[in-house]
């Protein structure tokens, strides 16, 4: 039997790996269903990766390639070209591959590192006809960048997540035109950085409050009809404007890639769309445990390197010392302009000193505090300039914080000074 089967390769399964290691464990197994481990890493060949974590910028490969060198000096066993189908509560892991055909290894901890994937054309339901030449913003990156294949000449791009506003970049620098960035929220749902970088420096225009009413083509998509939307995200009629082009990018989000979570019944965050989590990254079947994108979507690897090196060393220490000792539970709660926080749940007991909490907002604001409250009593205020649902926000509660919660519910909320 297995100390420890890490479900995916990419960065939070590499550095999830890597801190159980650290900590003590050494059977370890990762399954990757690539043929390299990076995961989405491996076709990210811009730079503002590390920053956080290693104090330089690298680019997507650069990032992967170091924790892949620390990998190197452990004997963490890599499986890859390997398919998960299946993981029960029992904690036995249903794989498929190639080499070794069908397996049903055990482990005694297992960690769920599976990613995210991005909206579709028919997640979203476009009207218009459906020619060649729309491609989710990831699968052109993938194009462009590790197979060397041109995907369009003149480009719309749907939606302004930071892949979507990194392609607009990256097109624009292999000489596509990029005519225009659309998104349907009154706010981008990228970072700031990516905005500056990827479409200010380039002149593309961004439309906020607009999307796409129709699509027009035969064998290729030949024109896009835009138009402005109001309050209620419905076009408002007269607003149009066209544009030919014969490809169209849709960076529309991203959805947690949680079947595996789902099959072997542990509880689910509707608003995450990941499991629902304790203090230590542990799901709700003891010895499981989920972290990264899977949970929920980052906007920086090195949060996702993070959170996965505290899910690590939780697996370490569940197959050294058992079960977190039982104790006072308490439940997150989101409050005003808050949209979910990770963890869900916390156990006073599985605390050392302070739990990190990640957090986004529902729309952007000014000056405000993150006012951290149990019943009527406010245990923290942490001041912010600003706050945007493009950007994770993090706090640290300290346990004896929590200690003096007079319920056993916590609620994150947003107080703006000046409110429109």
């Amino acid at each position: 039997m297995l100390d420890l089967i890490v479900v995916g390769g990419g960065p939070a399964g590499l550095a999830a790996a890597y801190q159980a290691w650290k900590n003590g464990l050494r059977n370890i197994l990762i399954l990757e269903r690539d043929q390299e481990l990076g995961g989405i890493l491996n076709q990210c060949i811009h730079n503002g990766f590390g920053l956080h974590r290693f104090g330089e910028q690298l680019t997507g490969p650069e990032y992967a390639g170091r924790f892949e060198a620390m990998l190197r000096d452990t004997n963490v066993q890599v499986s890859l070209g390997t398919m998960v189908l299946e993981v029960t509560p029992e904690k036995k892991v249903h794989c498929v591959s190639r080499e070794n055909g069908y397996q049903i290894l055990e482990a005694k901890s297992v960690i769920l590192c599976m990613g995210c994937r991005e909206r579709t054309r028919g997640a979203i339901a476009i009207p218009g006809t459906r020619p060649a030449g729309i491609y989710t913003a990831g699968t052109a990156q993938r194009y462009v960048n590790m197979e060397g294949y041109m995907v369009g000449k003149r480009v719309l791009i749907l939606g302004s997540g930071d892949i979507g506003l990194i392609m607009a970049r990256r097109m624009t620098l292999e000489g596509a035109k990029v005519l225009a960035c659309v998104e349907v929220m009154p706010y981008s749902g990228g970072l700031t950085r990516n905005i500056v970088q990827c479409l200010n420096d380039f002149n593309i225009p961004l439309y906020l409050s607009h999307t796409i009413v129709d699509i027009q083509g035969k064998s290729r998509v030949e024109k896009v009809v835009v138009a402005k939307v109001g309050p209620d995200r419905k076009p408002i009629p007269g607003t149009e404007m066209e544009f030919d082009c014969d490809t169209i990018l849709l960076s529309v989000g991203l959805i947690p890639e949680n079947e595996l979570t789902q099959q072997a019944g542990i509880p689910m965050d509707p608003h995450t769309k990941g499991a629902v989590v304790y203090e230590n990254m542990e799901t709700g079947i003891p010895g499981v445990f989920a972290c990264g994108n899977v949970v929920h979507v980052h906007d920086l690897v090195d949060f996702v390197s993070g959170e996965s090196e505290l899910a690590g060393a939780a697996a370490a220490a569940y197959v050294q010392n058992g079960e977190t000792a039982p104790g006072r539970t308490l439940t997150l709660e989101t409050g005003a302009d808050v949209g979910y926080t990770v963890p869900q749940h916390i156990r006073l007991t599985g605390i050392a000193k302070t739990v990190n909490v990640s957090f986004r907002v529902r729309r952007i604001c000014g000056a405000s505090s993150i006012v951290v409250s149990s019943g009527d009593t406010v245990l923290a205020s942490y001041p912010r300039e600003r706050l945007a649902p493009g950007e994770m926000e993090h706090i640290a509660l300290p346990k004896v914080l929590l200690e003096k919660a007079p319920a056993d519910t916590v609620c994150v909320s947003i107080k703006e000074a000046n409110p429109l």
